[in-house]
C-alpha cells in the first residue's frame, strides 16, 4: 500500500477515534480487515469487511420500505426537501462497549430504519419520507413547508440525529 494512502487512512481512524466512533482493542474475539475507499476529494472512507460476522449473525428480517409506495406518496406535494442523515448508522444508540453501530453488518439497515419509523411515526406519510437515511420533507402547499421542516429539525435535534 502507498505511503500517501497509509498516511490518509491514519488521519481517518484518528478522526474516529477522537469522535469516539472507534476505540482501541487489544484483545478482540472478533477481527474485520479494513477496506479504504478513496474518494473523489482524495480523502479516504475506511470500510469494514464484515462478511464473516455478518455468515455467523441471525437475519433481521424487518422490511424496507418499498420506493413506489414513497414516490406515491409524495405526488400531490409542491416542495420538498431532500435529506441524507450524515453518518446515519453511526448514530444509532448501542450498549456503551459497541460504541456505534457501523455500515456493513448485515442488519444495520434494518435496525436504522426501524428506528427512523419510531422516532418519527406520526410525521411518516404525512410530511415526511423515510428511507434508511434518506429523508424528504414534504408539503401540499409552500407556506406550510418551513413548518414541517422545523418540526423535523426539532425532532432530530431531540433525538441527537
Amino acid at each position: 500500500m502507498q505511503a500517501d494512502l497509509l498516511l490518509r487512512i491514519k488521519e481517518e481512524v484518528v478522526k474516529q477515534i477522537d469522535t469516539g466512533f472507534l476505540e482501541v482493542c487489544n484483545y478482540s474475539e472478533r477481527v474485520a480487515n479494513i477496506v479504504p475507499v478513496e474518494k473523489k476529494n482524495r480523502k479516504v472512507r475506511v470500510c469494514i469487511d464484515y462478511r464473516d460476522l455478518n455468515r455467523t449473525s441471525p437475519k433481521d428480517n424487518f422490511s424496507l420500505p418499498h420506493t413506489d409506495v414513497l414516490v406515491d406518496n409524495t405526488v400531490r406535494h409542491t416542495q420538498f426537501s431532500f435529506m441524507d442523515g450524515f453518518s446515519g448508522y453511526k448514530q444509532i444508540q448501542m450498549v456503551e462497549e459497541d460504541k456505534v453501530m457501523p455500515f456493513g453488518l448485515k442488519n444495520a439497515g434494518a435496525t436504522y430504519q426501524r428506528a427512523m419509523i419510531t422516532l418519527f411515526h406520526d410525521m411518516i406519510h404525512k410530511e415526511i419520507e423515510i428511507y434508511v437515511d434518506d429523508m424528504i420533507a414534504k408539503s401540499k402547499e409552500g407556506k406550510d413547508h418551513l413548518v414541517n421542516l422545523k418540526r423535523l429539525f426539532d425532532r432530530l435535534k431531540k433525538y441527537k440525529l
